[in-house]
């Protein structure tokens, strides 16, 4: 069945009113039959809406706010899991801290010297302390062994497993650090 305009008649589906995002309401542009004082070919023709059009509209709309969202929501989850892994480095800064703490103010009778390793252990009485020694050149007689440790330059420690990680590391920056690699700037 046709109405006045000639339009089939259809039964209007409406968008999902429980949606959050729902659009009750449709801006549209104020309409001007004579744009710049020329009258359009046919004014009626151009201004003439369909049933569906405010429908077509505002479904658009509402398309155009999910992928704000979406995309909202995209961008914070990569934020999310930075935020996650700049944490487990705090972690890390302060574990590494609080051992670099912890190993100065163990007892030691001599001056430790940075790029040496030294070995940290526990007499019967419960004190620790820092030797030159490792426990093979103790023999026998090794009192317990609490683990190995490198001095590094900037006074910190490196448990002794980890050391070549970290001289690879090292060998990595002092690359990057080294003029061919440098990137140029340019001054415009």
């Amino acid at each position: 069945m046709e109405d006045d305009r000639g339009f089939v008649k259809a039964e209007l589906v409406l968008l999902d009113e429980s949606r959050p995002n729902f659009q009750k309401e449709v801006n549209l542009v104020e309409r001007n039959t004579s744009p710049d004082g020329f009258a359009l070919v046919d004014p009626d023709r151009s201004g003439k809406k369909t049933q569906f059009d405010l429908v077509d509209l505002a479904s658009e709309i509402q398309k155009a706010d999910e992928f704000t969202i979406a995309t909202a929501g995209s961008k914070l989850s990569v934020i999310v899991e930075q935020m996650k892994f700049l944490q487990q480095q705090a972690r890390k800064v302060l574990e590494d801290s609080n051992r670099n703490k912890q190993l100065n103010h163990i007892a030691c009778n001599f001056k430790k010297v940075p790029g040496k390793v030294y070995y940290v252990y526990k007499k019967p009485s419960g004190q620790e302390y820092i030797s030159m020694l490792s426990p093979d050149e103790w023999g026998s007689k090794c009192p317990e062994h609490l683990g190995a440790y490198k001095l590094e330059s900037d006074m910190t420690w490196t448990p002794i497993d980890k050391v070549q990680q970290r001289q690879n590391d090292y060998k990595m920056i002092n690359q990057l650090l080294s003029s061919d690699h440098q990137p140029h700037l340019q001054i415009m």
